[in-house]
């Protein structure tokens, strides 16, 4: 299972908000750049940006700090934040990200979703974040009626090459993902699920590692990196590549050798 860590841009600082509320941020550090090349060395093989002026918004408002992070490290960057046009998409893939997340437009405009699967395959990425089962829009600030997994089913026959889910009441509260939500929605399409919002532990990512069978190939980790109750190379150690469990023991000169 891959570890996603989160960099949150919020006037081109690296923050994070807690349930989403913009009233509540707190500035972990001004230098974003200086925070990729951190998860860098720690293990990181994808970073996740998300632009939350962009998001409020409706459209991209860091592209300078997104840039200068694509071209300060070598590993595919995904962002996402107020993207809500074709234009807005490909500038992004033309500075260099890898994909593209869509938020908004996956409810509004589900035609252009189609069309950039269409015109940029396996670049778009849907994030579905949620409030008791109903898809947010517009930088969470809005809730609509929309059901979150039959978003995600419309959206997996769209074409689309991952879906992020986010539990907002989950999001930077540290109390555990909600695995039950993330099993829901996983068994209703056949694309990865990517789990984001209350990590809080190794304890919880290793919890997700049950939900590997069914489709859920990633998880998305912001505060409790930044607070220190996860260290990224445990992480990526304990359910990434190579993780312990599946590493042969040693049994030396043992008579179960």
């Amino acid at each position: 299972m891959e570890v996603i860590p989160a960099i949150d841009l919020l006037d081109g600082k690296c923050v994070r908000l807690y349930q989403g509320d913009y009233t509540r941020s707190q500035v972990f550090n001004e230098n974003p750049v200086e925070v990729a090349r951190q998860w860098v060395e720690e293990g990181a093989t994808r970073l996740h940006v998300v632009d939350l002026d962009g998001a409020k918004q409706g459209k991209p408002a860091n592209l300078k700090a997104v840039e200068a992070i694509v071209k300060a490290v070598s590993l595919p960057v995904q962002v996402g934040g107020g993207l809500r046009d074709r234009d807005s998409a490909s500038q992004l893939l033309a500075l260099g990200v890898d994909r593209v997340i869509l938020g908004t437009v996956a409810v509004e405009n589900p035609q252009l979703v189609a069309q950039l699967c269409g015109e940029f395959p396996q670049k778009i990425v849907v994030g579905i974040d949620a409030r008791n089962g109903k898809v947010a829009t517009r930088g969470w600030l809005e809730t609509s009626e929309v059901d979150a997994t039959e978003l995600a089913r419309r959206m997996a026959q769209q074409g689309v090459a991952a879906i992020i889910y986010t539990d907002i009441h989950r999001d930077g509260t540290l109390t555990g993902p909600n695995k039950v939500a993330l099993r829901e929605l996983a068994e209703a399409v056949d694309i990865p699920i990517i789990a984001s919002g209350g990590v809080s532990s190794l304890t919880d990512l290793l919890s997700l590692l049950s939900l590997e069978p069914v489709g859920v190939t990633g998880v998305i980790v912001g505060r409790a990196l930044y607070t220190g109750d996860v260290k990224l190379s445990e992480a990526v150690r304990a359910v990434g590549s190579g993780r312990w469990q599946d590493i042969p023991p040693d049994f030396g000169s043992s008579t179960l050798a």
